[in-house]
């Protein structure tokens, strides 16, 4: 049966996983199956969960939404239920740790990297692996909750961001859909991205590693918004799948304002197949110093800030670092 299962969610996150597992019809890990394939996403109703432990007046800790999806050649559609993780009301401490950054970058970008540096092991064009949504976190809630945390004290009110390699959660605090004066998001899935209740100014469906349907050549990076657009642009452990990610640093430098900031959060997570090859054989140090390289290349910022951000608490496994990034000038 290719129709969508339903899930009853629980609490554990890994519940998440084995929904997305669910959703793919079979052999839907092939992009042929996946090009066959098309996704319909229906209106959502919001439904707030509060855990046992918390008092009414208490943020809730998880927020549920029911869902309805349907393949374009089954009759039936069938509901699916996410369960997004605000970050609030958690058991979880958090730290800011300062790193320092020593790598010197001496010699050109065409000297410093290979031609396989930035190849990777799955080269088929990014939006056939992304077709069928991922409704899953890839980072546990203790991450998630690290990085809500921060952003409460790294952007100011009143800003406008933009949420880059987006998908159907922006870890952003509960309340800035109301204080931020916008929220944009570009992404690879249309119907994740229609999932994600905070972006209050909308999205775009961007592919950043784009290239040619017929030459299957590199195209130009370009993200769909004028200049000097954002006050912030925030990138959640995706750097690492970015294969041109200097281009990319330059197309947010222009949609950027002078004295905006890039927030590039950073785990131990990722898909093998997908993120570039020199990213495998480097440790978390080594690919703090590569992102600092990034923004290096890139030109225009200020001298970086990199924190270790990472949570402690009884169920909290995944590390969670940050680079920052103004932009001094274009």
């Amino acid at each position: 049966d290719n129709a969508p299962k339903k899930i009853l969610m629980m609490r554990s996150p890994f519940s998440l996983f084995t929904m997305s597992i669910l959703l793919l019809p079979a052999g839907a890990l092939l992009p042929s199956s996946l090009l066959s394939r098309r996704v319909m996403l229906g209106a959502a109703t919001l439904a707030p969960f509060y855990p046992c432990s918390a008092a009414a007046s208490e943020a809730p800790r998880y927020i549920d939404r029911e869902y309805t999806m349907q393949y374009s050649d089954a009759p039936r559609s069938r509901g699916v239920l996410l369960r997004r993780f605000t970050g609030e009301s958690t058991p979880y401490t958090f730290k800011k740790t300062p790193i320092r950054l020593v790598k010197e970058w001496k010699y050109p970008f065409e000297d410093t990297f290979t031609s396989t540096d930035f190849s990777r092991a799955d080269e088929h064009k990014d939006p056939e692996f992304y077709v069928v949504p991922r409704f899953v976190y890839h980072i546990d809630e203790a991450s998630v909750s690290a990085l809500t945390n921060y952003y409460k004290s790294s952007i100011k009110p009143n800003s406008a961001i933009l949420d880059i390699c987006s998908s159907w959660v922006s870890h952003y605090p509960l309340d800035f859909p109301t204080t931020m004066s916008t929220i944009k998001a570009c992404g690879l899935n249309k119907f994740e991205l229609m999932a994600n209740d905070q972006l209050t100014g909308g999205f775009e469906v961007v592919d950043l590693n784009p290239r040619d349907s017929i030459s299957n050549l590199d195209s130009p990076i370009k993200l769909p918004y004028p200049d000097d657009s954002f006050d912030v642009v925030t990138c959640v452990v995706s750097i690492d799948y970015l294969n041109r990610p200097v281009e990319v640093l330059n197309e947010v430098k222009r949609v950027l304002k002078v004295g905006g900031k890039v927030i590039v959060s950073q785990s131990d997570r990722f898909f093998p197949s997908k993120v570039v090859n020199m990213w495998l054989n480097m440790n978390d140090r080594s690919r703090l110093e590569l992102i600092n390289g990034y923004f290096h290349f890139a030109g225009g910022f200020e001298p970086r800030d990199c924190w270790d951000i990472s949570p402690s608490g009884a169920d909290a496994r995944d590390p969670m670092f940050i680079v920052e990034a103004k932009l001094a000038s274009k």
